[in-house]
């Protein structure tokens, strides 16, 4: 009886011993060793994996820095100047500004602006509302208004008010998230030193537009004839403004009829904890 149970426990342990050697000897041979650049490039990124640099993620972007010295450190932009500061001190590097940026909603159909053109009852996603007739409002390019965006948001900078994603700029870091998340592509990212925003994304004819939403751009050409740098031009009746062009005088949002070019401060949270500082 004794043989019966010690044989076969001996027999478990003895290949549990030779297993546990074959795994300390491929790990001792086959492991790859960590990059140490890499590593403390890793530690200075946000961990925020929004792809605004244009890699997979911070583990992407930080490998490429430590590989590529062609890679610029100022890409990170929700980490801003501190972390491209950070990086170029690492890589011994000369200091690069980075461009903060907010994202904005080009949109302004609220409930009291637009309306809905069918009572839609199913999953609250604009995902899911986007396969139900291009969405249940009335302008097919509007706000779908079920906060994809602000579950994506890891500051919680945006809020959905009367149908409406709305951004809080102060808080806002521009990782670029929400404008992944939006199936409507209203959601788009600009320089948070820019001032003027087209907020609307309809491409109807004026006519149509407008019947649709109250404050749809109507094409009428005025901000592109009034604009003394030439920023503005109307392309399939839409307004569009050219930011490396854009002074920021405010002449297109005067004239505009409708009130769809919108003139205000959108300061990031970045830009908001430099002037903080000063």
């Amino acid at each position: 009886m004794l043989e019966a149970i010690l044989i076969p426990t001996l027999c478990v342990t003895g290949i549990g011993l030779v297993c546990a050697a074959v795994l300390v000897i491929a790990a001792r041979f086959m492991s790859v060793r960590e990059n140490e650049l890499e590593k403390k490039l890793r530690e200075c990124l946000p961990g925020a994996n929004c792809g605004a640099c244009g890699f997979s993620g911070c583990d992407g972007y930080a490998k490429a820095l430590a590989e590529n010295p062609e890679t610029k450190t100022n890409l990170c932009i929700p980490g801003a100047d501190a972390v491209s500061k950070e990086i170029s001190d690492i890589l011994g590097r000369e200091f690069a500004d980075t461009v903060e940026q907010v994202a904005t909603v080009r949109c302004s159909g609220d409930c009291r602006n637009t309306d809905t053109k069918l009572d839609y009852h199913g999953i609250d996603t604009c995902q899911a509302v986007k396969m139900m007739y291009s969405g249940d409002g009335m302008c097919p390019c509007g706000c779908l208004g079920r906060g994809d965006c602000a579950r994506v948001c890891p500051e919680d900078a945006i809020c959905v008010d009367r149908g409406l994603a709305q951004v809080d700029f102060r808080k806002c870091i521009g990782c670029g998230l929400c404008a992944a998340a939006c199936p409507q592509r209203i959601i788009s990212m600009m320089p948070d030193v820019k001032r003027q925003v087209v907020s609307c994304s309809n491409t109807q004819k004026g006519a149509v537009a407008r019947k649709n939403c109250k404050n749809a751009c109507i094409a009428c050409g005025k901000c592109e004839r009034n604009c003394p740098e030439g920023a503005i031009t109307v392309k399939d009746n839409l307004a569009r403004i050219d930011y490396d062009k854009c002074s920021g005088c405010g002449k297109c949002s005067e004239v505009c009829p409708v009130g769809c070019i919108r003139t205000a401060d959108y300061s990031g949270k970045h830009r908001q904890k430099s002037c903080e500082n000063a």
